[in-house]
């Protein structure tokens, strides 16, 4: 069983796009459900993906990810995911650790979505960690926490685009 531990940052310079060491867009969107879980279609560059996931506890949520057919992830997004979706590009940035040897964390990264169309103005960050007390450093572009604030997550920004939040 997979398991999701992260943290979510509101981000407040577009410095991270020096430190970026991948860049890659994104297209995905939802398929409905009654029970609140969440399955998402993705197209991330040239790969595709579906991901189911429950409600978070904390920073933790069970997380199943699976590979498909980019031809199918495009027919599943006309067909069948609620419309509008979302439009990113995603810059990966690795963690700073100046922490004390034993208390880092080896592959830690950013990942900073630049949200488009419905969306645009809004840039977070996310940084998953093994465990719920795992330290690691904000960067300087960082700015204030929104984990847990459901108006953030992807799959609500799908309904309540951030363009209308004003």
């Amino acid at each position: 069983m997979g398991k999701e531990i992260e943290r979510k940052f509101l981000v407040k310079s577009d410095r991270f796009k020096a430190e970026a060491i991948k860049v890659t867009s994104y297209h995905q969107g939802y398929i409905p459900t009654l029970n609140g879980m969440t399955v998402r279609i993705r197209i991330a560059g040239d790969a595709a993906y579906i991901t189911l996931k429950d409600h978070a506890i904390g920073f933790t949520r069970h997380e199943f990810e699976y590979p498909i057919p980019k031809t199918d992830a495009v027919q599943l997004l006309e067909l069948m995911c609620a419309k509008p979706q979302i439009a990113k590009t995603r810059y990966v940035v690795p963690a700073t650790q100046t922490l004390p040897a034993d208390q880092q964390t080896p592959g830690l990264k950013w990942e900073v979505d630049v949200f488009e169309g419905d969306n645009e103005g809004l840039t977070v960050a996310e940084i998953e960690v093994p465990s719920e007390d795992t330290p690691f450093e904000r960067p300087e572009w960082l700015g204030e926490e929104v984990t847990g604030d459901k108006r953030y997550y992807n799959s609500h920004l799908c309904s309540h685009p951030f363009r209308m939040w004003k």
